[in-house]
């Protein structure tokens, strides 16, 4: 009993002489930056590897990320087109890690496809920002960040729009989805039908995947108004798909009868805030590139030596009525 006793006191006095030597060593271990070479002074090259230039909001994003980079002295931006194609964006992303760049931004065409060329760009010690579409995984875990718009919160926000301001006394709708295994086309699929059910008068009859793109999305609302003549409103997860539905619409003899809501808010002669300050569709609602919000993490990482960056970064919408659209044009 008594030898017990002295092996506790014993061990209680080697726990206190230890306590400050543990205390003293986790102070001493400070985090590492996210990058091994950073500097205020040296030039960093980072490339963005986009999904597909051929759509008009990938170009908007790009543009607005040049300007971003070029107000930055030590930046070289490398902008790569994936064409629409996961091959091509896969490879590109690895030439990306042969280049050995300073930091890799992505827009994933697809998510599941591109989740691998991440993983290795990671694994090469290249931080990588994920801007608008996400690949699978964690971010601040399996990339270094996401920057870019609450897609369900955008769509949920046109959904209540629907309910309570185009369709107050209800009636039928339709949706046209973008690619349906990219992330937003499915995170505004849900979140326009969670808005639209604040009103039960409202019927959502239709809903069919156009890619994005603006000529399957005519070809669907085609089908859609042949199929269900008494559609009151589509909406459209981007302005591309939206302007087909208004042609699809007028070939139908029901332009001006169906309301639109697009996604993106575009500028320009044909982008949605034009479209809807001329009376084309009843709103858009925007989504801000991120490209300045990227840039920002890129400095923080790359010049301030970071040793962490915030997992997810979320860019406010706005959204575009009759109201305030011609306000906005050319801004």
């Amino acid at each position: 009993m008594a030898s017990h006793v002295v092996f506790k006191r014993a061990a209680f006095r080697i726990l206190l002489l230890g306590a400050p030597l543990l205390t003293l060593g986790t102070a001493a271990e400070a985090a590492d930056p996210l990058v091994k070479a950073c500097s205020k002074t040296d030039e960093f090259v980072i490339g963005f590897s986009q999904a597909n230039n051929a759509e008009p909001y990938r170009q908007h994003v790009n543009d607005e990320l040049t300007a971003a980079a070029k107000a930055v002295p030590n930046f070289k931006l490398q902008i790569a087109d994936g064409a629409g194609n996961v091959n091509t964006q896969t490879s590109q992303v690895d030439n990306f890690i042969t280049q050995k760049v300073d930091l890799l931004l992505i827009s994933p065409f697809e998510a599941a496809p591109l989740t691998p060329a991440v993983q290795r760009a990671m694994k090469a010690g290249i931080p990588v920002i994920e801007l608008d579409r996400k690949t699978v995984g964690e971010p601040g875990k399996d990339y270094t960040a996401f920057i870019g718009g609450d897609n369900y919160k955008i769509a949920l926000t046109a959904g209540k729009y629907t309910a309570t301001k185009l369709l107050p006394s209800g009636g039928q709708v339709a949706v046209l989805e973008g690619l349906p295994s990219s992330t937003p086309a499915v995170e505004r699929l849900n979140g326009f039908k969670a808005g639209v059910k604040e009103n039960p008068k409202i019927e959502v009859v239709a809903e069919q995947a156009a890619d994005w793109l603006p000529d399957k999305a005519q070809t669907a609302f085609a089908a859609m108004i042949q199929a269900h003549p008494d559609i009151k409103m589509v909406y459209a997860s981007n302005d591309m798909m939206a302007a087909g539905a208004r042609l699809a619409a007028k070939g139908a003899g029901k332009e001006g009868q169906i309301k639109i809501i697009g996604t993106d808010g575009l500028p320009g002669p044909a982008g949605g805030i034009r479209a809807v300050a001329e009376g084309e569709w009843a709103a858009t609602f925007t989504y801000p590139t991120g490209a300045k919000e990227a840039i920002a993490m890129a400095k923080s990482i790359l010049l301030d030596c970071a040793t962490k960056v915030e997992p997810v970064v979320t860019v406010e919408t706005t959204a575009i009525t009759s109201e305030n659209a011609r306000s906005l044009m050319g801004k």
